[in-house]
């Protein structure tokens, strides 16, 4: 069992405004928003980043992907567009050491990364 923060959360150890929940992943609005939807797609199971993506567990992208358009039909943002960012490892920028894809949308994002 991993102690990250997503973790905790993904197990409901932490209090969150879930926007959306199964079974293997879970979206929550990101606590420093870049634009006007701001959401984070997190899979249950602890994969570091992209880095630890294997034939073993590849179907969570596919399962993230599901969830990023199911949310971002109920959020109202589908057909005027969005951006899906993923941080990966220290260069790429990524805070928290638990695979997340950040989408984003609501206005124009064009130069937000």
């Amino acid at each position: 069992m991993q102690d990250c923060l997503f973790c905790k959360i993904g197990r409901h150890e932490l209090d969150n405004d879930f926007v959306y929940e199964d079974d293997d992943v879970f979206v929550i609005h990101d606590i420093h928003p870049k634009a006007k939807v701001h959401v984070l797609a997190i899979p249950k199971q602890h994969l570091v980043n992209f880095n630890d993506v294997s034939n073993d567990n590849r179907e969570i992208i596919g399962k993230l992907g599901v969830a990023i358009a199911k949310v971002t039909k109920d959020l109202g943002i589908a057909e005027s567009g969005y951006k899906v960012v993923t941080n990966n490892g220290k260069h790429g920028g990524q805070a928290v050491p638990h695979l997340h894809m950040h989408v984003l949308g609501g206005e124009s994002v064009k130069g937000l990364t």
